[in-house]
């Protein structure tokens, strides 16, 4: 196991303070081959965030159907555009839902005890760190968040719109949910010039089964909605790429810490976090992350025991 020098930054000497507990076993750590099991934070700001983002997407929904496509005279430009711009949403509602579910690669709680540590089979005079926060022993790359008061492996940052890290499992469906988010954004941005030029050409009250104002105040807010997060997704989508084939977090990269881990190619960072080969399977949030790839070392099941006091644990030599 490598132990990086920046990881002491991450660590608080405050041990006197630590509230030395019980060990509970921990529940088995997710791999990244097994993204099944549910979770949820439970954070009041993150939950509200995510209820808005469904509704900012019915709100399109209700936009696109009612006032631009059933009331359109062309059958064919409404079925196309009405099954297009359902599909992405649907898919991009899908891929929140797996974002905010799916276990970001938290690290098991209060493993940091003596007979885990033994367990590693580690080198004399190798160093482990140890979470003061959540009492567990931090993998390389892992970072605590305070919302999900977890270790999470691989953190690029806790995003409050899909309540949850983005993390080393579920960092592909915040991509995918970016990207479809940015996809329904433009497409809806081009049906509202498109039947602003199809109403004034035409009567206002013909284009439309409400109301000339109430229509162009709908319109207006789909636009400005559109345009709002046609820019804040697609640099999100940017930057969540970046990251990936820079084999650098958004966390690393902002507390400017070292490589201390050998990077992957581009191309096998993108297959490492997409689930293999690029397929169409790529772009689905139903497919499971079944290619391993090169994860990163796995935290077997912690024995019980007491919680150690110290936060930096030297392996010692043999005497």
């Amino acid at each position: 196991m490598k132990s990086p020098v920046h990881r002491c930054r991450d660590v608080e000497r405050q041990a006197s303070n630590l509230q030395l507990e019980t060990y509970v076993p921990p529940p088995r750590l997710v791999d990244r081959g097994d993204t099944d099991a549910m979770w949820f934070v439970r954070d009041a700001c993150g939950i509200v965030c995510a209820v808005i983002t469904w509704l900012l997407v019915f709100y399109a929904e209700f936009v696109v159907l009612f006032v631009m496509l059933l009331p359109s005279k062309n059958l064919t430009y409404s079925l196309i555009n009405g099954v297009v711009f359902n599909g992405l949403a649907f898919l991009a509602l899908a891929s929140h839902f797996r974002a905010m579910c799916t276990d970001p690669g938290a690290v098991p709680k209060g493993n940091a005890t003596k007979e885990f540590i033994e367990s590693l089979q580690l080198k004399p005079g190798q160093v482990v760190y140890k979470c003061p926060k959540c009492c567990s022993i931090k993998p390389d790359r892992a970072h605590h968040c305070s919302v999900c008061k977890r270790c999470i492996r691989k953190m690029d940052h806790h995003c409050p719109w899909v309540n949850n890290c983005v993390g080393e499992n579920n960092q592909k469906y915040f991509v995918l949910f970016t990207m479809y988010i940015a996809l329904i954004s433009l497409h809806s941005l081009v049906m509202v010039v498109l039947h602003f030029l199809y109403c004034f050409e035409d009567d206002w009250t013909k284009c439309s089964t409400f109301s000339p104002p109430a229509t162009v105040i709908l319109l207006i807010l789909l636009c400005f909605e559109g345009l709002l997060f046609l820019i804040f997704t697609s640099v999100m989508f940017g930057t969540q790429v970046h990251s990936i084939c820079t084999d650098e977090t958004g966390i690393e990269r902002l507390k400017g810490e070292n490589p201390t881990w050998e990077k992957v190619p581009c191309w096998e960072g993108m297959k490492d976090a997409f689930g293999g080969p690029l397929s169409l399977s790529w772009f689905s949030p139903f497919s499971g992350l079944t290619c391993k790839g090169t994860p990163s070392e796995p935290v077997p099941p912690a024995p019980q025991g007491e919680i150690i006091e110290e936060d930096v644990i030297e392996i010692p030599y043999e005497r």
